[in-house]
């Protein structure tokens, strides 16, 4: 039995934070999508210490000090709300495979966050969920991944002068996902990409991304249009040639597949009452996940 530390939350709070996906084609460091496959972290504040339990996904390679995400995300959030707890438990169950474009960051950064506000008494009103998303995105470095994760359902995301800001939309879409073996780290995917693009391609992919918004939320015949890029994908593929080729093959069969966040795991968006049959188009080595969509985002029970 933990014991009670005086001025804090006096039980354990637990925290799902779901996988989510970026960019969705056109939509690059913008759009995300939540998804149906989420983290879970159960916090509580004890006397002294940290003490970082951790199995599921990657479970072996994570450590399990101030250096995890998970503690360094709650300790920002501690800190943006003037406390810090005397000791701190976490046990983290993670599902949501880790370098394969699927948000594992950001479901660690926002059930941090999100676990830290429980955890304090008014934590809530002191960091609402507008500044949440600005916190969480200084942590990622941008907002598209975050803000689907905190929010749930399809966000669009940008930052002003204040920081990060979303609006949430209600998607009406099913996803399959595909995911490789291997991984791909995001700052690699992130390093092939030029630093100037064409006006003409900018232009393009800006009209795909309007289109996205129609397709995602009723219009689901707009898929396969609404998902072409000109800015971002073409640009991985030294990286995730496996992944390019098989988002290729699938878009010429008439399926709306994109390459999931940084990749190298392939999204295939598709209404929500079609799933799609892929028949032989996709190899033995990526496993097929259907997915649906995560309308709560990331929350906290007691």
């Amino acid at each position: 039995m933990s014991e009670t530390v005086t001025g804090w939350c006096d039980h354990p709070v637990t925290v799902t934070a779901p996988a989510t996906s970026a960019n969705l084609g056109p939509g690059f460091d913008s759009f995300g999508l939540a998804l149906d496959l989420a983290n879970e972290v159960t916090a509580e504040v004890c006397e002294r210490g940290l003490h970082v339990d951790v199995d599921g996904e990657g479970a072996s390679e994570l450590a399990l000090d101030e250096s995890h995400l998970v503690v360094r995300a709650a300790r920002a959030a501690f800190a943006a709300l003037g406390v810090q707890p005397p000791g701190l438990r976490l046990r983290c169950r993670d599902r949501v495979p880790h370098g394969r474009g699927l948000g594992s960051s950001a479901a660690a950064i926002t059930a941090g966050i999100v676990a830290a506000r429980a955890l304090v008494p008014g934590g809530e009103h002191g960091l609402d969920d507008a500044a949440a998303l600005r916190l969480a995105s200084r942590l990622e470095g941008h907002p598209d991944n975050v803000a689907a994760a905190l929010l749930g359902g399809l966000t669009v995301a940008w930052s002003d002068h204040d920081g990060a800001r979303a609006v949430r939309l209600e998607p009406h879409v099913g996803v399959v996902a595909l995911v490789p073996r291997h991984a791909v780290p995001t700052s690699t995917a992130r390093g092939l990409l030029p630093a100037a693009v064409a006006h003409t391609d900018a232009a393009y992919t800006a009209g795909r991304a309007g289109l996205l918004v129609a397709a995602l939320t009723g219009r689901p015949e707009l898929l396969l249009p609404a998902t072409e890029d000109r800015l971002h994908q073409q640009h991985r593929g030294t990286a995730m040639p496996e992944s390019l080729a098989l988002v290729t093959a699938l878009r010429s069969a008439g399926h709306a597949a994109v390459v999931s966040g940084a990749g190298p795991t392939v999204l295939v968006l598709h209404a929500e009452d079609a799933p799609p049959d892929l028949g032989g188009l996709v190899a033995a080595e990526w496993r097929a996940q259907p997915l649906g969509v995560s309308l709560t985002g990331t929350r906290a029970r007691r």
